[in-house]
């Protein structure tokens, strides 16, 4: 049994997130029917306010470097946590590539269909190749768009080896690809071996979720292969200098690929 504190702010935390995000949805959705004024950037506008209200309440604390690119790209992130999302999305306006059981969440799937996401059954090759020609016509057409190509949460410091999908369609079409590293300060903010509502409760029962948001340069090529490379030799590199000297969990796991218990 967890410690009855924690349960209960963590619950009160949910709660209060689940109240303003349903609150926005029903005073926003009705109003875009009717004035049709849902553009795609007053879309990533209510995203970023909705985050902006609840990562305090959730006691996400974030420093961020690194600025967004001038045009449309493809953004690439590194999956430790549930709360990935919610410190990249602060900064980066794009559409998310997600797993297809989000939209099983009724109100989470409707903010998400609302702000930008893009399902993907990772199960079915039919699902993928359509998602990855949903990104190249999202981006030509000025809009970012973020993905994890980890595939899945990744505990360890060493990097997963990306999945080439995305980095081949980006090379074939010319679309820059721009790296994020999120890293974590606790080991409780890593989504490792549980449940989302289990991770839920162990992250956000704790006073603070302390996190570090790199953004690195834009990187093309014309080989999907050696761009997916670059990327993960840049994003590997940002990882291990942000723990150096953070005092945090994985400062002396530097080299242990073990997953964490």
């Amino acid at each position: 049994m967890g410690n009855p504190l924690a349960i209960f702010l963590a619950f009160l935390r949910a709660l209060i997130c689940f109240i303003i995000m349903s609150f926005l949805l029903l005073l926003y959705i009705p109003l875009d029917k009717i004035f049709k004024f849902g553009t795609t950037e007053r879309n990533f506008k209510l995203r970023r306010f909705y985050i902006s209200l609840i990562n305090p309440i959730l006691g996400v604390r974030s420093s961020i470097e690194g600025q967004v690119l001038n045009e449309a790209a493809l953004y690439v992130c590194n999956h430790r946590s549930l709360s990935d999302p919610l410190i990249t999305a602060a900064k980066v306006d794009a559409n998310i590539i997600a797993k297809a059981e989000v939209a099983k969440i009724p109100i989470l799937d409707s903010g998400a269909k609302l702000t930008g996401i893009i399902y993907v059954d990772r199960e079915a090759k039919s699902s993928r190749s359509a998602v990855r020609e949903k990104m190249v016509e999202t981006i030509k057409s000025g809009t970012n768009v973020l993905v994890y190509p980890e595939g899945t949460v990744n505990p360890n410091i060493e990097l997963m080896e990306y999945k080439p999908g995305t980095f081949i369609e980006a090379a074939k079409n010319n679309i820059p690809v721009v790296p994020i590293v999120v890293e974590y300060y606790s080991l409780k903010d890593l989504w490792y071996n549980r449940k989302m509502v289990a991770h839920f409760f162990l992250q956000f029962g704790k006073l603070f979720t302390k996190s570090k948001m790199s953004i690195g340069p834009a990187f093309r090529n014309e080989d999907g292969i050696e761009l997916r490379d670059q990327i993960m030799k840049w994003s590997q590199a940002k990882i291990n200098e942000i723990h150096i000297g953070w005092g945090s969990y994985f400062e002396s796991q530097k080299t242990n690929t073990n997953s964490p218990t």
